[in-house]
Formats: C-alpha cells, sequence, structure tokens
C-alpha cells in the first residue's frame, strides 16, 4: 500500500474509529470541546457573580453598623456636653434649672446606648466576609467534573 492510499484511508476514518467519518447527528470532538469550554466560562462567570454579591451584602451590612456606631458616639459626645452643663447649672443654681439638663443628660444616653446596641447587632449580623456560598459551590463543580472525567 502505497502512502497515498493509506492517507486517503485514514481521511475516510471517522472520530470513533469506524470509516466514514462522524455519523449523522452525532458531533465532532472539536464541537464537544468548544461546548465543554463555553458550559465552564459560563460556571465560572456565574461563580464570580456569586462572590461579587456575597461580599458587597456583607459590605452593606459593615457600613450599617458602622454608621450607627457614629451616630452613637456623636450622641455620647453630646450627652457628655449636657452632662457638663448640668454639673456647673447644679452647682451655681441650686435646683430648677439643672434638672433639665439632666432629663436631657439621661434621655441622651439612653437613645446612645439603644444605637451603639443597634449598631453591634448589625455587626454581628454582617456574616462572614468571605464568600461562603460561592467557595462551597466552587469546590461542588470542580469535584463533579473531576467525577465526570474519572467516569468517561
Amino acid at each position: 500500500m502505497s502512502q497515498q492510499e493509506w492517507i486517503g484511508q485514514q481521511d475516510q476514518v471517522g472520530t470513533n474509529g469506524a470509516p466514514g467519518g462522524p455519523r449523522e447527528g452525532e458531533r465532532t470532538i472539536s464541537q464537544l470541546v468548544a461546548d465543554a469550554s463555553h458550559d465552564i466560562q459560563g460556571i465560572i462567570r456565574s461563580e464570580v457573580a456569586l462572590a461579587k454579591a456575597e461580599v458587597s451584602q456583607s459590605a452593606k451590612a459593615v457600613g450599617k453598623g458602622a454608621g450607627m456606631f457614629i451616630g452613637a458616639a456623636v450622641l455620647g459626645v453630646f450627652a457628655l456636653i449636657y452632662l457638663f452643663h448640668t454639673v456647673a447649672h447644679v452647682i451655681a443654681i441650686w435646683l430648677p434649672v439643672w434638672a433639665g439638663y439632666l432629663i436631657v443628660t439621661v434621655l441622651l444616653l439612653l437613645v446612645a446606648a439603644i444605637l451603639g446596641l443597634l449598631g453591634r447587632k448589625a455587626l454581628d449580623s454582617g456574616g462572614p466576609s468571605k464568600p461562603e456560598r460561592a467557595l462551597e459551590q466552587a469546590q461542588l463543580t470542580v469535584a463533579a467534573v473531576k467525577d465526570a472525567t474519572r467516569s468517561r
């Protein structure tokens, strides 16, 4: 058999080793590889989008809690100012003026305490800083791909 005849026979052999090329309805290896590549790209994009969503949600919760702590600090400073005014008026004038200042001071301290507790609760409920669900899903995807390639 000449080299030309041998090459001609190889051209007629299909991807599954049967003569005549791929059967009708069957996809070639290059088509399968292209589809797998496209599917993997889609999975990776989905995993990245999930990770971004988780991190964004956690950052919003932390920002809200930090804002409440700042509010508590500002009100605490105002409460101290009123407390100092109250003490000064108690010393200078022994009664009526200080009663009003004392009531305002106590109310501001209560509001500051409530905001501080709410801020701490918001920070605690912010969740993990790393995208747990996305990492778990990525590990499951890798395991599924490994299992699929082993079974072939």
